[in-house]
């Protein structure tokens, strides 16, 4: 089974006081950096990036880091990131449902999940059976992210999504697994200055 992460870091990240995929951990690595590394490391066989607020600007981190060329990174811009969340989906789904790609799945996540790393990745892409799978990471029995798509799921995934739920009212109507994570991470999201290391 393939299965490609796809990282949505589109938003402009009103509340941190900027996109938080210009964001850089304590040691100065950008985030958007980490997040690609841990999906790579955890099993996924490439990695689609979801940008939109300062693309450009993130574009070039990706450069600095040495992802720009690399096969197993592309990028796609979603137009209408300022919607939410859904936008940012809607358009990484829309975009490998439109290739010639063999991915059974995506393990979607977000560039703002600092202790998310690659052994929570390899946990929920390990729960998938195949191109039916939705499964679902949980901390403590709170449903997070990331969250497997099969692709059997990705174009009604994607009809749904709006604003800043992304895929969740689809999990909510179809059967899907929780994957239990809290003894791996707290996966609690970077929102304001005061959630930075």
């Amino acid at each position: 089974m393939t299965v490609r992460g796809l990282l949505l870091a589109a938003g402009a990240g009103r509340r941190m006081g900027g996109p938080k995929s210009l964001l850089r951990d304590p040691d100065g690595v950008p985030y958007l950096d980490r997040a690609i590394g841990r999906l790579l490391d955890g099993g996924c066989a490439a990695v689609t990036v979801v940008l939109g607020a300062s693309a450009e600007e993130a574009t070039l981190l990706l450069d600095e880091a040495g992802w720009t060329g690399d096969p197993a990174v592309d990028t796609v811009v979603a137009d209408d990131w300022d919607e939410g969340m859904g936008a940012s989906l809607r358009a990484g789904l829309r975009s490998l449902a439109g290739d010639d790609g063999d991915d059974d799945a995506v393990l979607v996540t977000l560039v703002d999940l600092p202790d998310v790393d690659d052994m929570v990745v390899a946990r929920v892409a390990g729960a998938a059976s195949g191109p039916s799978a939705l499964v679902r990471a949980t901390y403590d029995g709170k449903p997070g992210h990331p969250v497997l798509l099969g692709r059997d799921h990705w174009a009604g995934v994607a009809e749904v999504a709006r604003g800043d739920r992304g895929a969740r009212d689809y999990l909510a109507d179809h059967e899907h697994v929780s994957c239990e994570c809290g003894d791996l991470a707290t996966g609690r999201d970077l929102d304001r200055p005061t959630d930075l290391p």
